[in-house]
C-alpha cells in the first residue's frame, strides 16, 4: 500500500487530469469537495500545482464549461464545409455539436446545475461559458442587416437572443426523458428554424409550428 501511495504522489497532474478527478469525485460523492486543500490532499495533488491551473474550485467549475464548448468548437472546426453553410445550418451545427458533448457529460451537468437550490448560484458557473458562446455567435453568425453600423449594433443583441434561446433549450434537455433526447433535437430544429425566419421576417407559420410543439410538451 505504501508503494502505491508513493506512485500516486509522483503523478504529474495537468489541467485535464485535475478536471477529470474533480468530476469523478462530485459524481461519486454527490457533493463538491469542501475546499482546495481537502481536494488536493485526498487525491495527492500538490496544492501549488492546482493553483497554477485554477484559482479556486469555483474557477475549476467554470473551466469545465469552457472545455465543453471548446470541444464542440473543435468538432465544428474539423468540418471544412461549415463556413459555406447558411446561417440557419451554422446554428444547427453549433447546437447539435454542443448538445452531443453535453450528452457525453450529462451526469455531471445535471449535478452541477441542480446542486444548489438557488438557481442563480448554479448559473454563475456559466459566466465564462456565456462569453465564449456569444463570441462564437458574433464571429460566425451574420445579422440580416446590410448596413455596417446597424449590423455592429445588432450583432451583440442577436447573440444575447441566441443565448437566451440556448438557456431555454438547456433546461428542456435537462428535463428530457425521451430516447436519445429526441425531443430536444426537435426543439432545436423548430426553434432555430423559427428564429431564422424571424430574422428573414417570415415568422408566422414556423412560430405556430413551434407553439404547437411546446404546447404538446406542456412547456
Amino acid at each position: 500500500m505504501a508503494k502505491t501511495e508513493k506512485i500516486k504522489s509522483e503523478i504529474k497532474h495537468d489541467e485535464n487530469s485535475i478536471i477529470s478527478i474533480y468530476m469523478e469525485e462530485v459524481l461519486e460523492n454527490n457533493q463538491e469537495p469542501l475546499n482546495v486543500f481537502s481536494f488536493c490532499k485526498k487525491h495527492k495533488i500538490d496544492e501549488p500545482l492546482f493553483y497554477s491551473h485554477f484559482g479556486s474550485i469555483k474557477a475549476l467549475k467554470q473551466r469545465i464549461w469552457i472545455k465543453l464548448i471548446e470541444n464542440a468548437q473543435h468538432v465544428i472546426q474539423e468540418n471544412t464545409a461549415f463556413n459555406s453553410y447558411s446561417q440557419k445550418d451554422k446554428l444547427l451545427t453549433f447546437y447539435f455539436s454542443l448538445f452531443e458533448i453535453f450528452t457525453l457529460n450529462r451526469s455531471y451537468i445535471l449535478f452541477s446545475l441542480e446542486s444548489d437550490k438557488n438557481q442563480l448560484n448554479n448559473l454563475m458557473q456559466l459566466k465564462e461559458f456565456r462569453k465564449s458562446f456569444k463570441n462564437f455567435i458574433e464571429e460566425n453568425i451574420e445579422t440580416p442587416f446590410k448596413n455596417d453600423k446597424i449590423a455592429n449594433y445588432a450583432s451583440p443583441v442577436m447573440s444575447e437572443g441566441v443565448w437566451l434561446q440556448f438557456l431555454f433549450t438547456l433546461k428542456f434537455w435537462m428535463d428530457d426523458t425521451s430516447p436519445n433526447f429526441e425531443k430536444t433535437d426537435i426543439l432545436i430544429e423548430k426553434s432555430i428554424t423559427t428564429s431564422s425566419l424571424l430574422m428573414d421576417q417570415k415568422p408566422l407559420e414556423s412560430l405556430f409550428d413551434l407553439a404547437k410543439f411546446l404546447y404538446k410538451e406542456k412547456m
